[in-house]
């Protein structure tokens, strides 16, 4: 083989391994996405959260909300009441709901709801520790203890967990610490299949901007952004609120929760435009889920009822 031939042969060669090393990234990339089989029928998207039964829960954790005249709930109900109540086949149940987190009782709540023919898809967790604290080792905590729950989703076969990104006392949220943090707990959420999301709930340290920004940059499929119709809308007005839900639906990918109405204080309520935020879901070219998490005034059934018809009407 002539030399000049030969280098032509290299270069080819060259040329053919770099595009066959690029595929083989790519469908690397592709595998590790999250692969959540959407149903597309409206009611079989509408999930309940247990955040508003939270006075009917038998839980340790949730003492605080429990009221004792109404009749109590162990969490293992909660997906049988689902399905006998609303008809709806999907559940939410938070963290504080668990009467214990032992393996055993966990396998008990997963058995329970599936024998109701419910589902769990999403687990909200309500850590205490911050992603941004300051100090290394706290930061260290809420990773630990996001995997935990990450672990506790996969028992449970709950394709999301919702973490929360707690505050610091006289310490501004931070971007970069979060990020450092958050990062671990995705690449720990793609080892187990658990999509790990961020919610616009508490409007200075989950303000939707500042969540938005932290999912650019860790930049993994497995953490993403869970859009709340209302939450923004007790410290914003409703042009706000359209900006973040279109913030937030961009980065959106297994769940949302839907509200029309939120407490602001005692007796006083704010409420948002429901059609605009399912518009703005329908335009993300949002596939997944609509949880229930009621928040008006009067008793949870009624209320999510209404949420129910409400997401019924903009889904058809």
């Amino acid at each position: 083989m002539h030399n000049s031939s030969r280098r032509d042969f290299l270069k080819r060669a060259a040329v053919l391994a770099a595009g066959t090393q690029a595929l083989s990234r790519n469908a690397l990339l592709a595998a590790s996405e999250p692969q959540i089989k959407f149903p597309t029928a409206p009611r079989e998207r509408l999930v309940v959260a247990s955040w508003p039964f939270r006075m009917f829960i038998e839980a340790p954790g949730n003492k605080w909300a429990r009221d004792p005249k109404q009749p109590g709930m162990d969490l293992k109900d909660f997906g049988a009441m689902a399905v006998q109540k609303f008809g709806v086949h999907n559940i939410e149940p938070l963290s504080f709901h668990f009467r214990s987190t032992e393996p055993a009782y966990i396998q008990e709540v997963r058995e329970a709801t599936e024998k109701a023919g419910a589902r769990i898809i999403d687990l909200p967790v309500d850590g205490r520790d911050s992603f941004y604290h300051p100090d290394a080792a706290k930061r260290a905590l809420a990773v630990a203890t996001s995997k935990k729950w990450i672990d506790i989703a996969a028992a449970l076969g709950s394709p999301n967990v919702r973490l929360h990104i707690a505050g610091v006392k006289d310490v501004k949220p931070d971007v970069p610490r979060a990020v450092e943090s958050l990062k671990q707990v995705a690449e720990y959420a793609a080892g187990k299949n658990v999509v790990a999301n961020l919610e616009n709930d508490d409007n200075t340290t989950e303000d939707p901007f500042y969540i938005v920004e932290i999912l650019e940059q860790v930049a993994n499929p497995y953490l993403r952004a869970l859009p709340d119709f209302c939450n923004s809308m007790l410290t914003h007005d409703q042009e706000f609120n359209n900006r973040a839900m279109a913030a937030m639906f961009k980065h959106a990918y297994g769940i949302a929760h839907v509200k029309d109405s939120e407490e602001a204080g005692k007796n006083k309520f704010v409420t948002v435009d429901v059609a605009k935020c399912f518009e703005i879901a329908k335009a993300a070219g949002y596939r997944g889920y609509f949880s229930m998490e009621w928040e008006g005034d009067g008793e949870p059934y009624a209320g999510t009822q209404k949420l129910i018809d409400l997401s019924l009407k903009y889904l058809a």
